[in-house]
């Protein structure tokens, strides 16, 4: 059985051979992980936080495919400088997608699995402080953020299961 490769756009391929932002942030103010263990891509978010709760600087770590890095690539320069509030209301998957060009539909989870990893760090960020939430985060996780949970909590499921079979074989 013959793979066909799936038609990315030049900007895509670009991001994918020339990704942005791409390395571990040592002084990050919060990072978060979001991965989808059916397809095995995994994101790692950091972000470094000004006072003002303005993003000063993204980057990100990525195992996955050409679009996994592709979108992660193009989330971390959309929300450069913007506001923690900006990038939470202004950056849904759907405008990711738009942005790198549109992507094969097989791929679209990559937009959501990247939107779901800046999602929760922003969360996150705030939860760390233990500070109240601000009045624009919902109490109820968006669908990105409940995506990338859903696929933490399967991740985990899997490798309970497949923890005996290893210990049986060694």
């Amino acid at each position: 059985m013959s793979r066909m490769p799936l038609p990315y756009n030049p900007k895509i391929m670009d991001l994918f051979r020339n990704p942005k932002n791409l390395g571990k942030m040592e002084d990050a103010t919060v990072v978060a992980v979001a991965g989808n263990p059916a397809c095995g891509d995994m994101i790692t978010f950091y972000l470094k936080i000004s006072d003002k709760d303005i993003i000063e600087k993204a980057q990100f770590e990525s195992y996955g495919c050409a679009a996994n890095i592709a979108t992660s690539s193009i989330v971390t320069e959309m929300i450069k400088c913007m506001s923690l509030e900006a990038a939470w209301n202004d950056i849904t998957w759907k405008r990711v997608v738009e942005e790198i060009g549109g992507l094969p539909d097989v791929k679209f989870h990559c937009g959501v699995l990247a939107v779901g990893a800046l999602k929760r760090a922003i969360r996150q960020y705030f939860t760390q402080r233990n500070v109240e939430a601000p009045s624009w985060l919902p109490k109820e996780h968006t669908f990105e953020e409940k995506q990338a949970l859903e696929e933490e909590e399967l991740a985990k499921t899997l490798s309970k299961r497949l923890k005996p079979e290893a210990e049986k074989k060694s």
